[in-house]
Formats: C-alpha cells, sequence, structure tokens
C-alpha cells in the first residue's frame, strides 16, 4: 500500500534558495527524510544553457542533506525535477512532496494523492528522437507506476519526466562511436527529447500503441493526456514521476487532469480542478477555489497553423523572441488569472502532449 502524502508549493527568493524548503521541515511539516520529489520552475532562459536549474537543485538537496539523515548519494537519487523560464507572471517556486508516517493520517477507500518514481535506462545520445527512447521511458513509467500502488492507468493523471537532450559534446560523443543522432546540433532537440519521452508515457499508460519512427515528432494525433515532459542537460537518463490516486492510504490530497485544446483554453484548466473532486459551479471564479487549490501543471506549445481561435499570431516567425518564451508567458497568465496566483507550473515544448497548440492540465487539491 502506498504511503499517504504531504503537498505544499512554496516561493524561491532568489534562484539559489531553499529556506521555504528547510522552514516547512523546521516547522514540522514534513520531515528532510521524507521528502520524495520536488518540481518547480527557476527563473532562467529555459535553453540547452539555462543553470539557474542546477543552482536550485543543488540548493534544494543541500538542505535535505543538512536536515536528514540521507547520505550524498541517497539525497542525489531523490527526483527534483527544475523547468526553467517564468517569463511573463510565472513566479519562482517549488512543489514539494512528502511521505507521511501510516498512523498518522486516516486510512480511506476514497482516492488520496500518490506518487512513484522511477529512473530508465541510459538514454545515449543516439537514442533521443528514436524508437529505443519511447521504449526506454514506457518500461520505466510502468515501474513508477507500480511504486505509487497503481494499477489501473486511468488512476494516473500526471506523469512529469526529466530527460536529457543533446549538446554538441554528447553528439560529437556519439558520432566516435559510429552512432548518428537524429540532429547533427543541440537547436530543437528539448523540444525532440521532450516529445518523445511523451510517446513513451502514453505507450505506458495504453493512450496509444507503439509508434512507427515516421510518426515522432510528425504525426499530432499521437499525445499523452498526461505527460508533462522537460529535458536539460543535467542528467543521462529518464526521471520519472507519476503522480495519480490510489486507495486505502489516506491522506489530504486529490489529483485531477483535462486538456487544453488551445492558449486560451481556461475551461481545460478548470476541468482539471474539477476532475480532481472540487465542486465548482457552470461558471466558475478564483473565488470559488476557496484556498484548496494547490498547483495546477500544464504544458504548451505554440499552434503550428500560427492561429489560434481564427485569429493570426507571429510568434513563430518572430526573429527576436523564441516563441517558447511568448507561449510559455501566454498560458501562464492565462493560468494565473483562473487560479488567482502566479506560481503556476507552466513548461514548454509539448508536442505529443495534449492537442496540437494547446497541452496537458494536471490540478492538486485539497480533498
Amino acid at each position: 500500500m502506498p504511503a499517504p502524502i504531504e503537498v505544499r508549493k512554496v516561493p524561491l527568493h532568489n534562484v539559489s534558495d531553499a529556506s521555504e524548503l528547510a522552514k516547512l521541515i523546521d516547522d514540522g511539516v514534513m520531515e528532510a527524510d521524507r521528502v520524495i520529489a520536488v518540481i518547480g520552475k527557476t527563473e532562467g532562459n529555459g535553453g540547452v544553457n539555462d543553470y539557474t536549474r542546477i543552482i536550485a537543485d543543488r540548493a534544494f538537496r543541500e538542505v535535505l542533506m543538512e536536515k536528514g539523515s540521507r547520505s550524498k548519494e541517497q539525497v542525489g537519487e531523490i527526483p527534483i525535477v527544475w523547468s526553467g523560464g517564468t517569463d511573463g507572471v510565472i513566479s519562482p517556486h517549488a512543489t514539494i512532496f512528502a511521505t507521511l508516517p501510516e498512523d498518522s493520517v486516516e486510512k480511506t477507500d476514497e482516492p488520496r494523492l500518490t506518487v512513484g518514481f522511477a529512473m530508465s535506462e541510459v538514454l545515449l545520445p543516439e537514442d533521443i528522437g528514436r524508437l529505443t527512447m519511447v521504449e526506454k521511458v514506457a518500461e520505466g513509467v510502468r515501474r513508477a507506476m507500480a511504486e505509487a500502488g497503481i494499477t489501473d492507468p486511468a488512476d494516473v493523471h500526471y506523469v512529469q519526466t526529466k530527460t536529457p537532450l543533446l549538446t554538441i559534446e554528447t553528439i560529437r560523443e556519439a558520432k566516435s562511436r559510429g552512432e548518428e543522432t537524429y540532429y547533427d546540433e543541440p537547436h530543437g532537440s528539448m523540444d525532440l527529447s521532450n516529445g518523445t519521452t511523451a510517446l513513451g508515457i502514453a505507450l505506458a499508460l495504453g493512450e496509444i500503441e507503439m509508434p512507427e519512427q515516421k510518426q515522432v515528432m510528425r504525426d499530432f494525433d499521437l499525445f499523452s493526456a498526461v505527460a508533462s515532459c522537460s529535458s536539460g542537460v543535467e542528467l543521462d537518463r529518464a526521471q520519472i514521476i507519476v503522480v495519480g490516486n490510489a486507495r486505502g492510504h489516506g491522506g489530504d490530497y486529490r489529483i485531477g487532469h483535462s486538456v487544453m485544446t488551445d492558449a486560451l483554453d481556461q475551461d481545460g484548466i478548470w476541468n482539471a480542478i474539477r476532475d480532481a473532486g472540487l465542486e465548482l459551479p457552470d461558471r466558475p471564479h478564483t473565488s470559488d477555489l476557496d484556498g484548496n487549490l494547490v498547483n495546477v501543471f500544464l504544458k504548451c506549445e505554440a499552434d503550428p497553423t500560427g492561429y489560434v481561435r481564427g485569429r493570426r499570431n507571429a510568434m513563430l516567425d518572430d526573429s527576436d523572441v523564441f516563441w517558447h518564451r511568448q507561449i510559455k508567458a501566454t498560458v501562464g497568465g492565462v493560468a494565473a488569472s483562473v487560479t488567482g496566483d502566479p506560481a503556476v507550473f507552466v513548461s514548454v515544448a509539448a508536442v505529443h502532449q495534449g492537442p496540437s497548440g494547446g497541452g496537458p492540465v494536471a490540478a492538486i487539491v485539497k480533498a
């Protein structure tokens, strides 16, 4: 049976700040040794050279080592996923997941939040964008589900991953072994890594059959409604966090999901909150949340047609500001207008994650 989960969202006061995590531990809200995952936003550029992710990662792990009894190696294995880029009103923050002692909460047969974690096999540079990566990710997702105590894929509402992308160094290394990478230079490899990972998640959850190689990054009808994939330079395997609901273990939180059909789809966010268990009126307002929403987690993508609701935009043609930053700021503003809180998790590069031009939404609420 999975352990009950405590989950809290905290601000980052600067890029190397983990003081709010320390405060949660000092106040007895959670124990350092029971922290099992962190998902957060940092204020860098969100690109290959976004080192704010590494800085924040180090700060949080140092607090867990200082205030807990786990070794450096054990703390190093905790999945801490940072998405870089807080464009627009998005505020740097972290959502922290920790287990609670089983005897500290009342057990219930109602669905309650559960979390599972796994690391995939090593993803070689030549795997990125290929079916080998799809298979390796799918196998890791199945193991994370088992750890979370989830047997029915319908109970999985959010899968957050962090995977490697291509760099000049890893491309060179692959070529030295006689292997060819999907791209010959790093540009575009973030989208490639994210999209291929999403297909692995969709495969593991039965949302799609095993795709053909020609469908990767091309057949946008293939997607996962619960995948949220991020990539960076800081690891060589898929780091996989499965978040869903299970019964029998208790706790105070539930998770639900939906999809945004386009960048302005507020209803997709409200539907995720409803799916998590909050009763809302037909036309809800932020005040209807009544402090019961912990956080929302979204992926977004500029619509490849260049249109939103019949109106043309110039994001994909803009040579001054990369469209990654423009769509992230747009969807971040839409999400913040729903939640009333700019500390929302919005990540870009959403190919195969939700419908094309939209993206998946997960919401965690107090039960």
